[in-house]
């Protein structure tokens, strides 16, 4: 019997629009600690866990972030992105697409560098309860994304191979990690990388958001 697919889905960028609610929240939080750095920089972090991606803006940047700082940046972005979430919408076919996953069962679920409190936000946005889906936050895993973790703890959550699994996601991180894991990388546009990032990072398929997808979905899902 053909192995029945099994999607992991990336949550900010990929199943709700709230990309640029995430950057905005840490310029926020970068501003108040009086680090000057562009927005550009910050999204093209997206994705990352924000320990990582604190990290690689101060080796990228030379600024001195110490540990201490890092812990009130991450205070501080959670403070600003819960004051934005009635900005944060599910994306065009977002819900759809879940439902349809379950009508087929087909298993799927969530996986996101975002921790227990940011996961909530995203979640009601999508007519989701936490305590009702499967989901790995950056809370069970010692590493966030492009880190294999994510990934692989969501497949064994869903007890299944994971290269029998397709990972959706929006950033270059998700595609970088898919491949680390063995997974196959679907990658959508929703999140603001273009076409050849993503296929550059590993997707197999790029779609512009959950809806499109939904749309293509027999190109890349094996029915039951």
């Amino acid at each position: 019997m053909r192995p029945q697919t099994s999607f992991i889905f990336d949550l900010d960028g990929t199943l709700t629009d709230s990309v640029y609610q995430n950057v905005a929240a840490w310029k926020e939080a970068l501003d108040a600690e009086r680090i000057p750095l562009a927005m550009w920089r910050v999204h093209r972090r997206i994705g990352m866990s924000g320990g990582l991606m604190l990290k690689s803006l101060s080796r990228e940047t030379g600024l001195d972030i110490s540990e201490q700082q890092a812990r009130r940046l991450e205070d501080l972005h959670a403070e600003a992105y819960a004051r934005l979430q009635g900005q944060i919408i599910a994306l065009p076919g977002a819900l759809q697409l879940l439902e349809t996953l379950n009508e087929a069962g087909l298993n799927w679920c969530i996986a996101t560098s975002g921790g227990v409190d940011t996961a909530k936000i995203n979640l009601k946005a999508l007519q989701l309860d936490i305590e009702q889906v499967n989901i790995i936050t950056r809370d069970d895993v010692n590493y966030g994304k492009p880190d294999p973790d994510l990934f692989l703890a969501a497949a064994e959550r869903m007890r299944v191979p994971i290269d029998e699994c397709l990972v959706i996601g929006d950033a270059v991180w998700d595609m970088l990690a898919a491949r680390r894991a063995k997974a196959t990388g679907i990658g959508l546009l929703s999140g603001g990388y273009d076409i050849g990032e993503l296929e550059r990072a590993g997707a197999l398929r790029v779609y512009e958001d959950p809806l499109d997808l939904l749309q293509h979905l027999d190109e890349i899902a094996s029915r039951p």
